[in-house]
């Protein structure tokens, strides 16, 4: 089993930054995939960015605003947000996917943290 543990997040006015990190932990050979991932109610969530061995996406809303980074030491991935706007506020979740023998196989989400920007 994996475990994530998400930190960041919280209120910022429009214009501004917060920074995000999920250290993920437990029995890991290999990480396929560390990713945010967003969601507002009644919508479907979706993709803020990920690293999929080692190549980086990004949604098309985040237009040079947002870094993805990860640390495979500590197998810890983050997100810092700039130029943060209104329509940036949902609930940001952590998504790692491991990757290995069958057993060690897995898609794990974090529990969620709230990001608000005030306008």
């Amino acid at each position: 089993q994996v475990q994530l543990v998400e930190s960041g997040g919280g209120l910022v006015q429009a214009g501004g930054s917060l920074s995000l990190s999920c250290a993920a932990s437990g029995t890991i050979l290999s990480i396929k995939h560390m990713g945010w991932y967003r969601q507002v109610p009644g919508m479907q969530r979706e993709l803020v960015a990920g690293i999929t061995w080692g190549n980086t996406e990004y949604g098309d809303f985040v237009k040079g605003r947002f870094t993805i980074s990860r640390d495979n030491a500590v197998n810890t991935v983050y997100l810092q947000m700039n130029s943060l706007k209104p329509e940036d506020t949902a609930v940001y979740y952590c998504r790692v996917q491991t990757s290995g023998l069958n057993w060690a196989r897995g898609d794990y989400w974090g529990q969620g943290t709230q990001v608000t920007v005030s306008s």
